[in-house]
């Protein structure tokens, strides 16, 4: 075995282990089984045109010199972003923690509970930082929160019957470049006409609808927004704040003076800058508005004895359900990074967070003192942590680079300074002297901090915050550790068992991928810092981008979308801007397979687009007549076709290269869901099929964590005639000739995660890459035929075999009294976290189980689901009180003196010998959904207060 190889280790299976498969499924080889499931018209003729895989020790020591190519500044740019310290006990625990970062979306919420606790912190925070009502588990950055904010009061104008048509939208002029950015990128589609200007001129009897303010302005000017706010209210314009996080703990709640939603970044809570992200954005507002909130949203509720449970609240009003009547097409949040900066307050404290405040507004307030004692100009009347400055600045820049610092430069004569908890007295002084010797001054040290304040009494915070208990125990690091502990064994994540999730893709996130991501060489850059500053970082970035043009096979790609939904948003947004540019103003029908996820329809409505949907055939593909009649009845508006390769069922339609013909024929633009890129790296590829563009779930395929429920990176590879259509960014040039605007906040988006995946593909290479599909299709297929006689499989090939995934039918057990979702909570009992449950078809399950599994961890799965299907077979309609319908069982069940079950109590916790080695228990039993979203508790205050 050679120990040097990456392939080795990521791929699950043994080469004895794969011939073993392979007799099971019936194939006298592997390539046997990939001719039976890729169609040979769409197969790659020639290996990715790739450079050797790297093993992990070589490629450790590459990514170390590549970040040694970055200088990492002192930087005090500010616009949203601010170095912080990550507290060592979070940085260890949680973000080096694969109990943390490989678990999945909290869907199955009795083997979550420690994450979804960790979340409500997160959301108790953001509710009384802001002083709003609710707030979400995070959304992807600033920028993308405040033009959720904007698409919100967009949705919800109608209620107030004067606004029903008002389509415009105020913007100050302080509110920060990138997202003004955002803004432009999301208005224009749907026909929001944005106007900008001066809060303080705002006409309030002109026809908006809403409007935007920062607070404090984009370079440190702290404004009075009170009046404005009331004045807004009263004439139906409803008013969002983007709010600065740790401000608020000395500024006046935005919540109390009217604000209707409240947006920002946790960034500066123990978050890396990491060159723009991933961050977790926040996302508050009014519970009026609890039916159009963006993203998720986690509530309390009860399990079946009453007690006390966690859960994703009001899943109805997601776009899986809404589809293309959604308000917005975000289905992730930043868990991990929501979990960090949720821990971060549970460390410190509401004194802790005062202390790091006030030390934060001392430091401005000396550095303010100290250069206006130097004749210097400080224009600033009121400010928390950034001063702006009258000076030469292009002759600051030079002598400030010389010494390694990076100032925001606004024009020739002016610059702002934005400090951070990291500023020591040391860090002051290298400040004070470039400014001196740059004015031909004598130097000046400043010894001691500034006493005084310079927030005015009418903006000073006049309300409690961070009351709850779990805000006010957990200060040692002993404690905390605990604390962190206590809630990650209540999560099943990849560290315990396999999730095989159709459509989700929970492969290994190796270590070595990981481990970079601890690095201050690549976490502290601040994302607009100038090209030379990040070296190292844009040589990753550039061969990722090469990589990725590579096995997709088509000519230029985009790193900035930061989720799969962003990642489809733009790909449509290139599209719509290929036929501006042609004078095909006309063109905005969208079609879209009937089995598509939830996310197509809504990212086609946000790029401006009229959804059609075609039908699906028997056999689970895309109806091909159904498709030439629509595709026939809007030729002259057809835009673009949006389909899964290969489909969401799990097979490799024979017939897709004549599906993106019909598209081409009649003038359209052909969008590829990347969701599946795992079953065609090294063997098709979208170019191949027949697309135009397609996004990619670096997340899924490219192999960063889920992290519960995000990170994610969606980037978009294009083919020649949309690059010049790739997105921009306000401050760094970014994207195409003809660029459209920006996608998200920052340049490149989550610059830090795409080191997961340029690690993932340098240590794998063109072989690698290409063995791991063929063994995720292996797999798929071996799992199908271990099942085979026990559940049908619903779709299938051409010649009987599958693609990664699998669809198992389960809609039969009903006879028996059982739903699909029993068999999901029953796998908690065998240690599992169920599949997919119910997407695409209801009743099934779609299964996938990757390449990283081995035998050993199938064929348990598989035995789980055997002995769970003999189960079935011993329960009748009549028999509510059986393992399934019981199950999850919890510990504190098992061990009651009570034991009123007609089962042995080995048969609910122990149904199968494996268990006992490893066993995992859940928290809670069966979660009442319905019980929470009627009682809606979203924050830590107990379910009483609600009721």
């Amino acid at each position: 075995m050679n120990t040097n190889s990456f392939q080795r280790r990521h791929i699950g299976p043994s080469t004895t282990e794969q011939e073993k498969m392979l007799t099971t499924i019936k194939a006298a080889s592997l390539a046997q089984l990939i001719d039976e499931t890729v169609p040979d018209n769409i197969r790659l003729k020639s290996p990715l045109d790739l450079a050797p895989a790297m093993s992990e020790y070589q490629y450790l020591a590459h990514v170390k010199t590549l970040s040694e190519k970055n200088k990492v500044f002192k930087s005090y740019i500010g616009l949203g972003y601010h170095e912080a310290i990550v507290p060592s006990v979070i940085q260890r625990n949680i973000l080096e923690n694969p109990g943390w970062y490989t678990a999945y979306t909290p869907y199955q919420a009795e083997i979550a509970q420690g994450r979804l606790e960790a979340l409500l912190n997160y959301q108790t925070m953001i509710c009384d930082l802001t002083g709003m009502e609710l707030a979400n588990a995070s959304l992807l950055d600033e920028a993308t929160a405040a033009a959720e904010a904007m698409a919100l009061l967009f949705d919800v104008r109608e209620r107030a019957k004067k606004k029903a048509k008002a389509n415009k939208f105020f913007v100050s002029h302080e509110v920060l470049p990138q997202t003004v950015a955002l803004l432009e990128t999301r208005a224009t589609p749907i026909g929001i006409e944005l106007v900008f200007g001066n809060h303080e001129d705002f006409d309030f009897e002109a026809d908006y609808f809403g409007a935007i303010l920062q607070y404090p302005g984009k370079f440190g000017q702290i404004f009075d927004y009170e009046n404005f706010v009331k004045k807004a209210n009263e004439k139906d314009i409803k008013v969002a704040l983007a709010a600065d996080i740790l401000s608020l703990v000395k500024l006046k709640a935005p919540g109390t003076f009217g604000a209707s939603v409240v947006v920002g970044t946790t960034q500066r809570f123990g978050i890396p800058l990491g060159y723009g992200g991933p961050h977790a954005a926040y996302f508050a507002t009014k519970e009026a508005y609890k039916r159009s909130i963006p993203g998720r949203i986690i509530g309390v509720t009860k399990d079946l004895n009453g007690k006390h449970a966690l859960r994703m609240a009001l899943q109805t009003r997601e776009q899986h359900i809404k589809r293309e009547k959604a308000t917005s097409n975000i289905c992730t949040a930043q868990v991990l990074l929501a979990v960090m900066a949720g821990m971060y307050a549970v460390y410190h404290g509401k004194e802790g967070l005062q202390f790091i405040a006030d030390g934060v507004h001392q430091k401005t307030i000396t550095l303010a003192n100290t250069l206006t004692g130097l004749g210097i100009e400080q224009i600033n009347t009121s400010y928390f942590d950034t001063i702006t400055v009258k000076v030469d600045a292009k002759k600051i820049k030079i002598l400030a680079e010389k010494n390694e610092i990076n100032f925001n430069y606004i024009d020739n004569e002016t610059l702002s300074i934005s400090i951070n908890e990291t500023v020591e007295l040391s860090e002051l002084n290298a400040i004070v002297a470039i400014f001196t010797e740059t004015l031909g001054l004598s130097p000046v040290v400043i010894s001691s901090l500034s006493e005084g304040n310079k927030i005015l009494e009418n903006v000073k915070r006049n309300t409690s915050f961070l009351n709850h208990s779990v805000f006010n125990t957990y200060h040692s690091e002993t404690d905390m550790m605990r604390y962190i502990k206590k809630l990650e064994r209540k999560d099943l994540a990849l560290n315990h068992s396999m999730i095989s999730l159709g459509s989700c893709t929970m492969k290994l996130n190796a270590a070595s991928e990981m481990l970079p991501l601890s690095n201050p060489q690549w976490g502290n850059i601040h994302p607009f810092v100038p090209l030379n500053q990040a070296e190292g970082y844009h040589e990753v970035l550039r061969k990722l981008e090469h990589q990725l043009n590579i096995v997709t096979g088509f000519a230029g790609t985009s790193l900035q979308p930061n989720s799969g939904a962003q990642g489809e948003f733009a790909g449509l947004m290139t599209i719509r801007a290929y036929h501006l540019a042609n004078k095909n103003v006309h063109r905005n029908i969208c079609i879209i397979p009937a089995s598509a996820h939830g996310t197509n329809p809504a990212s086609a409505v946000m790029a401006g687009m009229k959804v059609i949907v075609t039908k699906t055939a028997e056999n689970g593909n895309i109806d091909i007549d159904d498709l030439r009649e629509k595709v026939a009845l809007h030729s002259e508006n057809l835009a673009a076709l949006m389909v899964t390769y290969p489909s969401t069922h799990g097979v490799f339609e024979s017939e897709i290269q004549d599906i993106t013909k019909i598209i081409h024929d009649n003038g359209g633009q052909v969008y590829m869901d990347g969701a599946n890129m795992n079953a065609q790296v090294g063997l098709t590829n979208p170019a191949t099929i027949g697309a135009d563009v397609c996004h990619l779930n670096l997340h899924k395929t490219f192999a960063i964590p889920h992290g519960g429920g995000g990170p994610g990176v969606g980037p978009i590879c294009v083919a020649p005639q949309l690059v010049p259509f790739l997105p921009s960014n306000p401050i760094i040039e970014t994207g195409g000739e003809h660029a459209i605007s920006a996608i998200s906040a920052a340049p490149w988006g989550s610059a830090l995660a795409c080191l997961i995946s340029y690690g993932y593909i340098t240590m794998l290479g063109s072989k690698g890459l290409t063995d791991a599909t063929k063994m995720a299709i292996l797999n798929a297929n071996y799992i199908k035929e271990r099942l085979n006689g026990h559940y049908p499989t619903l779709y299938t090939g051409e010649k009987g075999r599958a693609a990664h995934e699998m669809i198992i039918d389960c809609r039969d057990f009903k006879q028996n009294g059982i739903e699909v979702v029993d068999i999901a909570k029953r796998l908690i009992d065998y240690g599992f976290h169920a599949p997919t449950v119910s997407f695409p078809v209801g009743g099934t399950m779609m299964i996938e189980p990757t390449e990283s599994e081995s035998i050993a961890e199938l064929d348990r799965f598989c035995d789980a689901m055997i002995s769970i299907r003999e189960e079935i077979r011993n329960t009748s309609l009549a028999d509510d009180n059986n393992p399934l319908k019981n199950a999850p069982h919890t510990q504190e069940m098992v061990t009651a003196d009570d034991w009123p079950f007609p089962y042995t109590r080995k048969q609910a916790a122990f149904p199968l010998t494996y268990i006992a080695e490893n066993k995992f228990w859940p928290t809670v039993r069966r979660v009442d959904d319905a019980y929470g979203d009627r009682n809606l508790n979203c924050s830590c205050n107990p379910i009483e207060d609600y009721m």
